[in-house]
């Protein structure tokens, strides 16, 4: 299940002996994304045998964990000290290196990796596995181009959405997802888990969340034809499966940040506990597609009991430093009659119900802040007031998230013309599989440019990165899943790693076929346009 590994495999339990031959001429190299500095060398690096060796300079817990990742990927006995011969792969610590930088040498005698941290190993190994991928068998033995690499990324956060509420992917599906990722560079994995029409993650103080949230009885046909599939859905990840999945991401160096869906998009917990809404119920989970009425009562104090005890088991199962709480799309019309959500109002002193979400949020902003945790929003937590801390996710065009960054928050960009992969990324949309609508093509992706023109240059800093969404209304299998994002996420992956001066639509649509060779070594299902 990791990335393009097979090859990898097969290639490194062979022992790599010096190049005695004449040095052959410097050959073009191709890595995706594009480096930082990429310059082929004479000669070739040729593997022949079964015993190379890993050694590593330096063997500190924070170190460690980078090889460990290594052995994920090149099954063989990592050892300390110097080699003893100069035609072993050396991975040494440099601390003169950035988070997640790497220089990768590869010369007639040796492949020398550096890097200060698990990242920078991680990646440099990334980019081995397309140089194999570019070497030529001769007489059994694989000649691979020699090469120097200086390497680091130009974003610090570069996402991945996967929307698991609509429809359910299981263990395997998501960590095939996370090994697309990590073939690309990305770190991290934005986790949809609630929804109106399915709650999938396990909270044991909830048990009702999954024996009734996690299931639909059936689904709506197409884009609410009105008519229905009478077939059940559903299903949600157990704690260990949780567990499981966060343990995987890390080995592909990806954060993982679950969004726990508030106030709005809540019928599958309101079908669990329907004291939990405005009106009390009856509530179902969501059979259809869109936006509904009926959200988490801001005015009950059981409500906010209810999200920081779900929090609290959250917080548990995942340690990174973000924690998404949606706050999109949320409808005021019960709020707007409900007495608890107005005595809400007039105790605190709110004008109108958007700043009664602003300080639903905020509320739930400190607590998880006194938790350690940070949180992450979709762009409508601007509106009444944005959380002291929040961090902002622009999904509605760029203008919030300017707004946003001017103000001195932080900023994920995820412009809906560019970033939803949900979107047919083809003409004429006849022949591709249905989609929600919209057009992003490959070329709408590697054009995009996150640091906005609007923007002044002093806010820049605030914008940490993009991620690109995958919303499942119209994605039922993993198939379909994998070709709404291949090869889009490859073309995003070159605007979030590569600077905007090496950016080359021209070069990329070339260089993409050494990615159609992973996509094809790994069976990923893709779209074949920009190789037609």
């Amino acid at each position: 299940m990791k990335t393009h590994v097979s090859l990898i495999v097969l290639v490194c339990t062979m022992i790599i002996s010096a190049c005695t031959t004449s040095p052959e001429p410097a050959k073009e190299i191709i890595i995706l994304p594009q480096p930082v500095e990429i310059h082929a060398q004479d000669g070739r690096f040729i593997i022949s045998g079964e015993n190379t060796k890993i050694f590593t300079d330096q063997w500190e817990e924070n170190y460690y964990q980078a090889m460990d990742l290594l052995k994920t990927i090149w099954p063989q006995e990592i050892q300390a000290g110097e080699s003893e011969k100069k035609s072993d792969i050396l991975i040494q610590y440099d601390a003169n290196l950035s988070a997640e930088a790497y220089e990768l040498t590869i010369s007639p005698k040796q492949i020398k990796i550096l890097c200060a941290d698990s990242s920078g190993a991680y990646y440099a190994v990334q980019s081995l596995s397309q140089i194999l991928l570019q070497g030529d068998i001769i007489k059994e033995k694989t000649h691979i181009p020699c090469v120097k690499i200086k390497d680091s990324p130009r974003f610090a956060y570069r996402g991945m959405h996967l929307d698991v509420c609509r429809h359910f992917f299981t263990v395997d599906e998501v960590k095939n997802y996370l090994d697309i990722m990590g073939a690309h560079k990305f770190n991290r994995f934005h986790w949809h888990l609630t929804e109106d029409q399915g709650w999938r993650i396990e909270i044991k103080k909830y048990p009702r969340l999954t024996e009734i949230g996690a299931y639909r009885p059936e689904t709506v046909i197409g884009k609410n034809t009105g008519e229905y599939d009478s077939t059940p859905h559903g299903g949600f990840y157990t704690q260990d499966d949780i567990r499981e999945i966060v343990a995987y991401a890390h080995q592909n160096c990806i954060e993982v940040i679950p969004e726990i869906e508030m106030p709005g998009h809540s019928l599958a917990a309101l079908a669990a506990y329907p004291e939990l809404g405005c009106t009390g119920g009856p509530y179902e989970v969501a059979k259809t597609w869109g936006v509904f009425d009926d959200v988490y009562c801001a005015g009950n104090d059981k409500t906010m009991a209810f999200m920081k005890g779900a929090l609290d088991e959250v917080i548990e199962l995942f340690p990174g430093e973000y924690i998404h709480i949606g706050g999109d799309e949320c409808p005021k019309t019960r709020w707007e009659t409900c007495p608890r959500c107005q005595w809400r109002m007039k105790t605190h002193k709110l004008a109108d119900e958007h700043e009664l979400q602003s300080w639903f949020i905020q509320e739930i902003e400190h607590y998880l802040n006194n938790k350690g945790k940070r949180i992450i929003g979709w762009d409508e937590i601007l509106e009444g007031g944005l959380a002291e801390n929040a961090t902002v996710m622009s999904w509605r065009g760029e203008a919030r998230g300017i707004e946003a960054a001017e103000s001195g928050h932080d900023v994920i960009m995820s412009p809906n013309n560019e970033c939803y992969f949900d979107h047919y990324q083809a003409e004429p949309i006849d022949n591709e599989p249905f989609a929600i609508g919209g057009m992003t093509t490959v070329e709408d992706v590697y054009h995009y440019e996150p640091i906005p023109e609007e923007l002044d240059a002093e806010f820049a800093h605030h914008i940490l990165g993009v991620q690109a969404n995958l919303w499942s209304e119209y994605i039922p299998t993993e198939s379909h899943l994998q070709y709404m994002m291949l090869p889009r996420a490859t073309a995003l992956a070159e605007v979030l790693w590569t600077s905007k001066d090496n950016k080359d639509y021209d070069r990329f649509l070339t260089s993409i076929e050494i990615m159609k060779s992973v996509y094809d070594e790994n069976g990923w299902n893709y779209a074949k346009h920009v190789f037609e």
